[in-house]
């Protein structure tokens, strides 16, 4: 029987290499829909954790996972000579970008290499991973090939970008839309086939380069006008205009109009990282994609007009920030989430302590953060703590925090958020 009627019949083993926030709940949702899921991954703690049962991402709970475990849909391995096990394999592991904002493709090419020596004839492997355009058959596909397997003959390659947005109540793994682009058409044909059997929408595309161009499209939008807005931020303070009141004001038009808003900078895998591929890759072809480079520098240089804010606001209260105590609230990139990678709150937190001040955080979700090796003390949010701080940096706006309590105790706050605009007083400085 072929990889097609495997998919059909449910029999078909399937891989995934990288079992972080991208491949986690994309195993669980291919176990959940009775497949046999292999994970693999090179860090040992979480493939124990994994096969005990227990979960280390907060959007798929424990009480989810060791139902799979339990039944044998879901094992957790480090044996990359398993692939051998499996009809398709899905890549998701890191893409960042090196010293020279370059992408760094040694974890993509490190998991291509661990799966090549063991594929069978007929395997399907997708790359999940965001990247930039020509990267599945550049890189991945010479890598694949090397064993003697020829794509789109006797081995299938597609680019299909994670969608994954954390903390999100409405749109998971399975509802969200699935992007689809093979080498070859019958690589996409065998991909789409894959994905429907778990995600309710797939949306296939001619190419892997416009499946790897369409994700970046997405976060390049949300970079440029999230910028947009953060300069029309700094504007409008020397204005002495409130945008934030202007955004609402211009949200009510019911066409033509998206609301973006201001921030103390950009956070996540994604957004901070994503247009960098475009912008590197763009060079190949003599172009400069200077709206992305630009939106990059203003969105960058946020986290120095946050701490530049927070030095007025203090000097207009007859304090330095050398030697005062400030206290950062929220330090995980977004609302609701334990996630700190790119978090606005190291740089700002770095640029504090640059300053002489004393930082220590409160966050609801993250237990233990640390800045360049330093860890930051973590604190509770009570009213004695809220009020020795000199002030309060509220830098993610989680819910469940007792705002009112910080705005009646707090002897100066900086709102980077909004969010505390119900309690406004002249101790609460808006961004």
């Amino acid at each position: 029987m072929g990889l097609e009627g495997r998919i059909a019949d449910g029999s078909a083993v399937l891989g995934v290499v990288g079992l972080g926030y991208v491949g986690l709940p994309l195993a669980a949702e291919m176990a959940t829909a009775g497949f046999r899921v292999l994970g693999f991954d090179v860090v040992g703690e979480k493939i124990d954790a994994l096969n005990a049962g227990m979960s280390y991402i907060a959007d798929v709970p424990s009480g989810r996972i060791a139902p799979l475990v339990e039944s044998g849909l879901l094992t957790a391995t480090d044996d990359f000579a398993r692939v051998a096990e499996c009809d398709a394999i899905q890549i998701c592991v890191p893409t960042p970008l090196d010293d020279h904002r370059a992408p760094d493709t040694s974890y993509m090419e490190a998991a291509a290499r661990a799966i090549a020596p063991h594929l069978k004839a007929g395997a399907l492997v997708t790359l999940e991973s965001t990247t930039y355009p020509g990267t599945t058959e550049e890189v991945i596909q010479p890598i694949l090939e090397a064993g003697g397997l020829r794509v789109g003959e006797d081995l299938f390659l597609a680019f299909s970008p994670e969608r994954v947005d954390p903390g999100n109540p409405t749109h998971d793994t399975k509802n969200t839309p699935k992007v689809v682009g093979g080498v070859t058409p019958e690589c996409t044909r065998r991909a789409v086939a894959l994905y429907e059997r778990f995600i309710d929408t797939v949306v296939p595309v001619s190419s892997t380069r416009a499946a790897e161009m369409t994700k970046l499209l997405e976060n390049i939008f949300r970079s440029v006008n999230i910028a947009l807005v953060n300069e029309l931020l700094r504007l409008s303070e020397r204005m002495d205009i409130n945008l934030w009141e202007v955004i609402d004001a211009a949200k009510t038009k019911p066409f033509g109009f998206m609301p973006f808003y201001p921030g103390p900078g950009l956070g996540g895998h994604c957004i901070p990282i994503d247009p960098f591929y475009l912008a590197w890759k763009a060079r190949e072809y003599d172009f400069h994609t200077e709206f992305i480079e630009l939106s990059g520098k203003i969105n960058e240089d946020m986290p120095y007009y946050v701490v530049r804010r927070l030095m007025d606001a203090l000097n207009g209260q007859r304090r330095a920030l050398a030697d005062s105590r400030i206290l950062v609230l929220g330090v995980a990139y977004k609302r609701n989430i334990d996630d700190v990678r790119e978090s606005p709150a190291i740089k700002v937190t770095e640029l504090l302590r640059r300053e002489g001040a004393e930082v220590v955080y409160h966050d609801p979700f993250v237990e233990g953060f640390a800045v360049n090796g330093v860890p930051v003390p973590a604190v509770e949010l009570t009213a004695g703590e809220i009020s020795s701080a000199d002030a309060i940096l509220l830098i993610t706006d989680h819910g469940g925090v007792d705002y009112a309590a910080v705005a009646a105790e707090a002897r100066l706050v900086l709102d980077t958020r909004n969010v505390m605009q119900p309690h406004d007083g002249e101790r609460i400085v808006r961004l």
